[in-house]
């Protein structure tokens, strides 16, 4: 399945980590977060992307046909030789399309619509999101519903305690956020072809394509309690980058690995 990959925002949240890398491009340990992305869908053997640039454009063009593959890759250098281990971009297909800097996620996604009108389903994602979510079960659900459209629900990563007040002001409950019945979308979808039949010019993709799709009753949402980080702030990336330290990664094939062995000893 073709993967698109929406990278061409300006990130002004987290413009504090630097003016001169784009988004995409800061870096969670020794690769940038699109490529921990990347991985994650190449692992569960999605690996034809197309890539909706923006912002600093050039730099990821440079990234991905300039830079040196051995620069992101573990390696073994002896007597001057360099050995790759797990090159695994060499097998990928990437496509690098200039979709505009003042353009929403939407207008990005029409502006790539050749490339995936014929197939039968496609991925999206928002490239700055980190899940451990099962895709091969994810997909499997959304081929069953028969639905347009379906995207990654999650809870909100808060700290807050929720308060239930009525009217009066009388406080109901105090509850932790993960006790609440609050999902949000965690920038994940899969999509069928038909999702540019909803869709008009200069319109969000989330706003008002999905809410014909919402009359139509071809929207589904998957709601995932695992793992699931974004990277919107400074802080945001500092935690992630604390986890790759750690060597604390439930998005790669290793972390999920783990995941899974410790739900099989629980069980």
């Amino acid at each position: 399945m073709k993967v698109v990959l929406f990278c061409g925002g300006m990130g002004t949240r987290i413009r504090e980590y630097s003016e001169s890398v784009p988004k995409p491009l800061i870096p969670l340990g020794s690769q940038p977060i699109m490529r921990h992305v990347m991985q994650y869908y190449a692992d569960y053997g999605h690996d034809d992307f197309v890539l909706c640039l923006g912002y600093k454009a050039n730099t990821i063009k440079d990234f991905f046909l300039n830079s040196k593959p051995q620069n992101y890759s573990d390696c073994v250098v002896s007597g001057g030789e360099v050995e790759l281990l797990g090159d695994i971009q060499k097998s990928w297909r990437i496509s690098l399309i200039d979709t505009g800097i003042w353009r929403n996620i939407g207008e990005r996604l029409w502006a790539v619509r050749d490339y995936v009108k014929n197939e039968r389903m496609f991925l999206a994602n928002y490239s700055d999101g980190l899940t451990n979510v099962d895709l091969d079960d994810m997909i499997a659900r959304f081929e069953a519903s028969g639905k347009i459209a379906c995207f990654l629900a999650v809870r909100p990563p808060l700290t807050y305690h929720l308060a239930d007040i009525e009217d009066s002001g009388r406080v109901r409950e105090f509850r932790s956020s993960n006790r609440s019945e609050i999902w949000i979308n965690g920038g994940y979808f899969l999509l069928r072809p038909e999702i540019f039949d909803y869709m008009r010019e200069g319109e969000e993709l989330v706003v008002e394509p999905f809410s014909r799709l919402i009359e139509d009753d071809q929207l589904i949402a998957y709601k995932h309690e695992g793992f699931w980080r974004s990277m919107d702030t400074l802080r945001d990336w500092q935690s992630l980058e604390e986890m790759v330290e750690r060597g604390d990664m439930p998005w790669t094939h290793h972390g999920r690995s783990i995941d899974r062995s410790r739900i099989a000893k629980l069980s």
